[in-house]
Formats: C-alpha cells, sequence, structure tokens
C-alpha cells in the first residue's frame, strides 16, 4: 500500500471560506473563486496559470492570442518580422499609460524582456523559463519612443506566439523597488490596476480609467476546498468558480442559479520522472533512469478508468506531449496492461524481492490546483504499488511547498503536474522541451534524438519536412520520454446566471468581455 504524506504550508488548511461570509457583488463588480492561490505580481517570476490569470488583467502584452489561437493587437498594432526571422519589431498604439501615470514607450517595452533576462534577477517563471528559453532571446531594444525590437538567436516560427506571453510593465517604478517590493507592487499596463492583495484570501482589481471592460471591479477569492467553492456559488457570493469537483456538478446544475461549463481544455497532465543526476542518487530515481523501466510504467496506470471514476468525464489516454488534434497520427496511447507492466520490468532487471517490492520511490504531487488531484495521485500512487513499486506519496500545499521546488525542477523522483497547451501548433506543446536547460524541462531529460532536432525544425523548408521531424520527435518521446502519459484535463467551470461569460480551452481566464447576463 502507498504510504500518504501531507505537507501544508502553516495556515493553509484554514483557508477554506464559509459560504455566506461575504456580500453578493454589486453590478459593477464580479468575484471569481480559484482553487489555488498566487506567490507574486511580479510579472517575471509567474509560473502557474491561476497566477498568470490575475497578472493578465494587470499587465498588458505586445499581442495576445485569442481563444482560436490567433493572433490579435493588444498594447501593440503591427508586427514587421525580419527576413532571417531573427528580429520582431512591434509598433505600439500611441497614447498609452503605465499605471504610474507615465507614457507607457517602447523603452518600457524593452525593459520588461530585459529585466526578465538579467541573471542578476534570477527569475525561473514563464518568460525567462519557457518562453526566452524556447525563442533563444537575445535582446530587446527601443528603436524609437513606439517601436520595440526583439532579437532572437535563431529562427523560430512560433516566436510571434510567445512573445504574446511577455507581460509589459514600467521602467521608472520597476528599477526604483527592489524584488521584494515589485512582488507585491505591480505597476502594469493593462486595463486593471490592483487596489488589494490579502494573500491566501483575494485579490481586488478596479479598472484603469477609459479600459473598455464589462465590469469596474474584479475580485479573486483564494477558496481552496471545492465543496466551499460550490456553496459560495450558489449562495450567490461568488460569480465563476474554477475547478468544479465531479461530486458538486448536478448540485450546481440543479441549484437555479448557477450551471456549469465544461470544456475540453488543453492542459497536458502527466507524472514526470526526474532524470537528474541528484534525483539518481534518490530510492528509485536509478531505476527510473533505464527508458524500459519507464516504458513499462506506461502499462501500469488505467488512465480512462481515472477519469470515469474520478474526474466525471471519458477519456482518451495521451500518446505524448501535444494535444490531440496536432499529435503523431500513428501512436496508439499504451493500454492498461499490469501483467505486461510487471512482465517488462521483469525484464528490466526490478524483479519483486521477498516482500513483493521491486524498488522503493518518492511521488510528489501539490493538492487544489488540479481536477480532484488528490484522489488522481493516490490512485496512481496505488497502480504503481499493484505492480511492484513501493510508492512515498506526498502530498504537497500547492503555492508555497510544492511550487518552489517545481520551479526548482527538484520534485520527484516522481511527480504530478500539469502543463498549459494549446491547439494552435504542435511546437507550442513541445516547447516545455526546447531545451535540456529550458525552465519547463522539469525532467533534465537530454535525449539527443529530441534535442538536436530543433535545428531541422528550424532549417525545415516545408511545412511537410517538418512536420515529418516533429513526427519522429514524438515517437522518440513516446518510446523513450520523460512523462508517464495522462490526460488532457477538461475545465469545468460553475458560472452563475448573473453574468455572461465563456470559457476558452486554454484556462486563460480572462473577464475583459464578462458582462451582467441581461445587459
Amino acid at each position: 500500500m502507498p504510504r500518504l504524506h501531507t505537507m501544508l504550508a502553516a495556515g493553509a488548511a484554514s483557508l477554506a471560506l464559509v459560504a455566506g461570509a461575504h456580500a453578493a457583488p454589486d453590478e459593477n463588480t464580479i468575484v471569481v473563486g480559484l482553487s489555488a492561490d498566487i506567490t507574486t505580481l511580479d510579472p517575471a517570476p509567474i509560473s502557474s496559470r491561476d497566477n498568470s490569470n490575475i497578472a493578465r488583467h494587470i499587465f498588458g502584452t505586445l499581442f495576445t492570442m485569442d481563444g482560436e489561437g490567433q493572433a490579435q493587437p493588444d498594447l501593440a498594432n503591427n508586427l514587421e518580422i525580419s527576413e532571417d526571422g531573427m528580429a520582431y519589431v512591434y509598433t505600439l498604439n500611441e497614447g498609452l499609460t503605465c499605471h504610474d501615470g507615465e507614457p507607457l514607450t517602447a523603452e518600457d517595452a524593452a525593459y520588461s524582456f530585459n529585466r526578465a533576462a538579467d541573471p542578476e534577477n534570477a527569475f525561473t517563471g514563464n518568460t525567462p523559463g519557457f518562453v526566452f528559453s524556447s525563442i533563444d532571446f537575445q535582446s530587446a531594444e527601443a528603436l524609437d519612443d513606439l517601436r520595440v525590437q526583439i532579437n532572437l538567436g535563431a529562427p523560430n516560427p512560433i516566436a510571434f506566439g510567445l512573445i504574446a506571453e511577455v507581460f509589459i510593465h514600467c521602467k521608472d517604478s520597476y528599477e526604483a523597488m527592489t524584488l521584494d517590493e515589485a512582488a507585491s507592487n505591480p505597476v502594469g499596463s493593462g486595463a486593471y490596476e490592483l487596489v488589494e492583495w490579502r494573500r491566501g484570501s483575494e485579490v481586488v482589481m478596479e479598472a484603469v480609467e477609459g479600459a473598455d471592460v464589462g465590469f469596474e471591479r474584479i475580485i479573486w477569492r483564494i477558496i481552496p476546498e471545492a465543496s466551499t467553492r460550490a456553496a459560495e456559488l450558489m449562495a450567490g457570493n461568488v460569480d465563476i468558480i474554477t475547478n468544479v469537483a465531479p461530486d458538486q456538478m448536478d448540485v450546481i446544475n440543479n441549484s437555479g442559479v448557477a450551471e456549469v461549463t465544461p470544456i475540453q481544455g488543453t492542459r497536458r497532465m502527466y507524472v514526470g520522472f526526474n532524470l537528474s543526476d541528484a534525483m539518481a542518487e534518490q530510492p528509485g530515481g536509478d531505476a527510473i533512469q533505464d527508458p524500459a523501466v519507464r516504458r513499462a510504467l506506461q502499462y501500469a496506470i488505467n488512465v480512462p478508468a481515472i477519469c470515469s471514476q474520478l474526474l466525471n468525464f471519458e477519456c482518451e489516454r495521451m500518446t505524448g506531449i501535444v494535444n490531440p488534434p496536432n499529435a503523431n497520427q500513428d501512436l496508439e496511447p499504451y493500454p492498461y496492461d499490469p501483467e505486461e507492466a510487471e512482465r517488462l520490468l521483469d525484464e528490466a532487471g526490478w524483479p519483486r524481492g521477498d516482500d513483493g517490492t521491486r524498488f522503493s520511490i518518492a511521488f510528489q504531487a501539490g493538492q487544489g490546483r488540479y481536477l480532484n488531484d488528490a484522489n488522481v495521485v493516490q490512485a496512481i500512487a496505488q497502480m504503481l504499488g499493484d505492480v511492484g513499486l513501493d510508492v512515498d506519496l506526498q502530498i504537497m500545499e500547492w503555492s508555497s511547498v510544492y511550487i518552489p521546488i517545481i520551479r526548482e525542477r527538484n520534485a520527484g523522483p516522481l511527480y504530478f503536474i500539469g502543463s498549459g497547451g494549446a491547439l494552435w501548433s504542435p511546437l507550442y506543446d513541445m516547447t516545455d522541451l526546447a531545451a535540456v536547460d529550458s525552465g519547463t524541462n522539469y525532467t533534465h531529460w537530454d535525449d539527443p534524438r529530441w534535442f538536436d532536432r530543433w535545428e531541422d525544425i528550424r532549417n525545415a523548408e516545408s511545412e511537410e519536412e517538418q512536420r515529418e521531424i516533429i513526427d519522429e520527435m514524438l515517437q522518440v518521446f513516446y518510446d523513450d520520454g520523460p512523462w508517464l502519459h495522462l490526460y488532457f484535463q477538461p475545465d469545468f467551470y460553475g458560472v452563475s446566471n448573473r453574468v455572461d461569460w465563456d470559457p476558452r480551452p486554454d484556462e486563460k481566464v480572462y473577464l475583459f468581455n464578462a458582462t451582467l447576463a441581461d445587459s
């Protein structure tokens, strides 16, 4: 039987709020109940989707990707790409203003990129750890007041979409703050500005003057307990909740005041194999260094049963890192076959001992961020135990305990996490592993059959040639890769009848166009 440890930050277990403790929002306010706390409002260190969703309302971006995967203007209105594909020149809108009242110019935009890349700041968030490592970011420079140039080290066919994730902030204010001050005092460029952040409780923001938005005020409430989120929604104290638990869906739908809005998400849920040298010294860390062991464990997990019994939806197991429309269509999901898992583990040199155990291994996970995550990881641990692993399951508080070790790439040897994806390009999904030292390569995987092929993708002369390379890479990932493949998480939002809001498939909870239902 798996050993279970639950590690919470001090006070984390007491964050659940009692329904009725808050007044119903007025007509100018929309309230969102989130399942996980945030850690910072400094743009560069942000590394989680909930954190990014809140920050995106405070910070603008040069362009933005809409729910259909199309690039749309935001702070900039034009993009020109050099012939060699290594210089992206954006033209800003005229008359932009920072939240500190200063004009927002190309110098602020260039500063936003260069600050995130500055090694002295040691940022490890999405911008430096994912975007910059993926596009081989070199520098940014202001060409004049309205034109900013982003310089890459090599051409990248999806750089425009990645650059669209960088939050633009305001140079003068940030140069006057320490990093600690910047974490709590955002000076942004977006439609809303921060009014109050009560850690572990709520973030309050109000629209800047002249912003074209549906609600003047947004309150993001941190409500870790799923049943409490549902109760607050049905009491009318919250307008939207994320991560509706499967056992709450019928209750909400029958309430007459709210409905569950389901959408197939793009987030890739997986168990990672941390293959670092340090992890190889931990119990079980040596076993998973062998691709044959990693392949054997694929057969141990009954993913369709997890989906139907714990998540309340029918799923087909993922074949790898890329969302289904863009995946290698020749690959079939690994079937649930514990006998095959046992045979392959024997063959790999890890037979059961006299006590029935093949090897011991720690399995770490956060709690409250993903749909029914605690029960999911317990089921996975049990299935691994059924084929002979002695699993030490460690369930941790998400934001203050688990995220720091994920960000430092020290989770494991086994760890559970979801990585946000997209439908507009297979390369976006694959870019989590754009380089061995990418901030999102939490596995430390270094197979040259994957990493050496990025150069081939850059040099491909046609989409057909590029697709052939992609499929070859995905075959390697399927056969020997660093993920134990699970599922693409569905997203279940509880939405009050009071508001009109449509969710996106990419987990981006954007409220700019949300309105009262009768408006």
